[in-house]
């Protein structure tokens, strides 16, 4: 089922399969609510009620016009939202990339919405907004984080104006385990989308980096209390499975998965392990406590 959902000042692109438990999935950067297409009717199929949505300025939802719109409190502001909206007083959080980052705050600022989490690459370190603020990156992280200097400016936005279409096989096949993860038809579904709403709203998650260091500083070195699954992936250039390490200081109830040969869009890259790891610890969660 598809449907628009109010939250506040923006109407979200709400995606359903199943009843039972929610779990509710939450994307990344350039990906839409569809990144979530394999694992979807995997988890409606295993007897719980998935939701997915597209972020605010993606896809289907609506495209405030401020920069600040897009701070991290926002976006934490969507979900809950969105729980209220559906009457769900918990949910599971499954996050991957800008989603994880998303639901690591979500367990720190609001944890009595979440049930257990689960976060596809990015790790759990006791910084819930994910980045460092850009006069650090600038000062020594250039390697790993420069493309988020890089985003601060409209030279990005020009450069998807002048060839969509590369722009996004570029983003796509950089951080990618393996080439042809999404077949053509695949890739149209995010090609469409971004030249029809454009890149801006997208890119203004990475512009608020500094809001958002600040927004969660009440919040440094919080710990999760949810139980929580992390996977990791051993072919992600940018966030290696090695930071996954020491989480526990964290994240006391957790268990690390590794995914072998798999680069950063790992729902898509290997859809039928995430869903395996995903589904067994679903099933782990609703056994221990009662559905």
């Amino acid at each position: 089922m598809t449907r628009t959902v109010t939250v506040g000042e923006v109407d979200l692109a709400v995606y359903e399969q199943g009843d039972g438990d929610p779990v509710v999935l939450v994307h990344g950067f350039p990906e839409l609510a569809y990144s979530w297409r394999h694992q979807l009717p995997a988890i409606a199929g295993a007897g719980y009620r998935a939701i997915a949505y597209d972020l605010r300025g993606f896809g289907g939802s609506g495209r405030p016009g401020s920069v600040e719109a897009y701070r991290l409190t926002e976006l934490v502001g969507d979900l809950v939202g969105l729980l209220d909206a559906l009457h769900l007083d918990r949910a599971i959080l499954v996050g991957h990339d800008w989603g994880s980052i998303v639901v690591w705050s979500a367990a720190v600022m609001t944890p009595d919405r979440v049930r257990a989490v689960v976060s596809l690459n990015v790790p759990y370190r006791g910084w819930c907004c994910g980045f460092p603020d850009t006069a650090t990156i600038e000062a020594g992280m250039m390697d790993r984080f420069g493309y988020v200097i890089g985003f601060q400016g409209t030279e990005a936005e020009r450069r998807f104006a002048a060839d969509p279409t590369g722009w996004l096989q570029g983003t796509y096949a950089r951080v990618a385990g393996r080439d042809g993860f999404m077949s053509e038809a695949e890739f149209a579904v995010y090609l469409d989308a971004f030249v029809a709403g454009g890149i801006t709203a997208p890119l203004n998650l990475y512009r608020n980096i500094d809001r958002n260091v600040a927004d969660a500083a009440p919040f440094a070195h919080a710990t999760v209390t949810a139980p929580t699954l992390m996977i990791a992936t051993d072919a992600d250039p940018v966030l290696p499975a090695l930071l996954a390490e020491g989480m526990q200081r964290w994240v006391p109830d957790l268990r690390t998965e590794l995914i072998a040969g798999c680069g950063h869009w790992t729902q898509q890259e290997r859809p039928y392990e995430v869903n395996r790891l995903l589904i067994g610890f679903l099933d782990e969660i609703t056994a221990a406590r009662g559905t």
